[in-house]
């Protein structure tokens, strides 16, 4: 079932969470509201819910307007960060409560019950622990019957708040992996909530970026990476480089080296912004005349296959301040270069995305 979202604001007190947020969600796809905390992205997913009411604007499921239509009969799933598991209930009877407490003429016999839980079960690959209870399982299986529970009332959509967020980094790459495979066999339109760039760019069909109440931008996971439409969006996805300059007439002049901006044809001497990823920057040991950023090599972190490079450059147009660049570059060439810390490097953007200031 698809979703509409039209003109939404919402605002508590003076903090206005969302403001005028248009969004549409194709039948059985996977989004991601991705954005920094504050930027309203739990603030949507719970208007989509029905847990709050938006000030303005409608929410459509399936073309029918469910603005005013209340959370128990939108037919929505949750999963939340922390669980929200039954302590005193087995796995069993976690997963089949939905189905318990229907009204009685919707409610499933007790042996369709049975039926419909080990099957669910056995989907999020836990069947074997269905008479345990929730403070017998890690996390990660905490999290995978959550899940099961949600799905068990048969959902036109669900809803993930951070479902990740309290577990460590591997039990949760493990279940990002998990939820796109089983995403891909129920196609239930789903979205979930994440502060994690590579949890949204890895699960996700799209991404919708948010800050500060507005969407940034909208496209699949290499649409945002290939193409920020912002600086904030570039900034936000993966590690980043900043440089300042000037941009006139399709030639952006940053220190030390130009770079070609064709986008940028009709600037005129106007303040511009370079941003560079780690991995683009080619790193050089320093020769008199060379021309590029000229850097200190800080620290090196050598961790298998990349060498992380931390270096200082005396910024000028900052009045003298240093100012950090990461680099990344093979861990072979590093140690073919014999690179030492402390020694006067160059570097070369390979690639840059040039936004000029206006």
């Amino acid at each position: 079932m698809g979703i509409e979202i039209r003109k939404v604001s919402k605002s508590f007190g003076s903090f206005q969470a969302l403001g005028d947020v248009s969004l549409d969600i194709e039948a059985g796809e996977l989004v991601a509201l991705l954005g920094p905390s504050g930027c309203g992205k739990t603030t949507l997913l719970r208007i989509i819910a029905g847990l709050e009411t938006p000030d303005q604007g409608s929410i459509l499921f399936g073309g029918e307007d469910t603005t005013e239509v209340h959370v128990r009969e939108r037919q929505v799933g949750f999963v939340f960060q922390h669980y929200a598991l039954f302590r005193h209930m087995t796995v069993f009877e976690n997963v089949a409560f939905g189905l318990r407490v229907k009204p009685r003429g919707l409610r499933p016999s007790e042996a369709q019950i049975r039926e419909k839980v080990h099957s669910l079960l056995s989907l999020v690959q836990l069947d074997w622990l269905a008479e345990r209870f929730p403070s017998q399982l890690s996390g990660g299986q905490r999290q995978r019957i959550a899940l099961a529970r949600a799905l068990a009332v048969e959902p036109k959509v669900l809803l993930l708040d951070e479902p990740f967020g309290a577990l460590d980094a591997k039990v949760r790459k493990e279940l990002r992996r998990w939820l796109r495979r089983l995403h891909d066999d129920l196609h239930v339109t789903s979205i979930f909530v994440t502060h994690d760039q590579e949890e949204a760019l890895e699960v996700a069909d799209r991404v919708v970026l948010m800050n500060a109440g507005k969407v940034e931008q909208i496209g699949s996971p290499q649409e945002v990476w290939d193409h920020p439409a912002s600086p904030f969006v570039y900034g936000f996805l993966g590690d980043v480089n900043l440089f300042h300059g000037r941009a006139h007439e399709g030639e952006v002049q940053l220190e030390g080296i130009r770079i070609d901006s064709p986008e940028h044809a009709g600037a005129q001497d106007a303040k511009a912004f370079a941003y560079v990823r780690p991995h683009d920057l080619q790193v050089e040991r320093y020769v008199p005349g060379a021309t590029g950023i000229v850097a200190t090599l800080e620290r090196a972190i050598v961790i298998g296959p990349i060498a992380r490079l931390e270096l200082n450059r005396v910024d000028t147009t900052q009045g003298g301040a240093t100012e950090l660049i990461e680099a990344q570059i093979p861990a072979q060439e590093f140690r073919d270069l014999g690179l030492h810390e402390g020694e006067t490097l160059v570097l070369t953007p390979r690639k840059a995305r040039v936004f000029v200031q206006a």
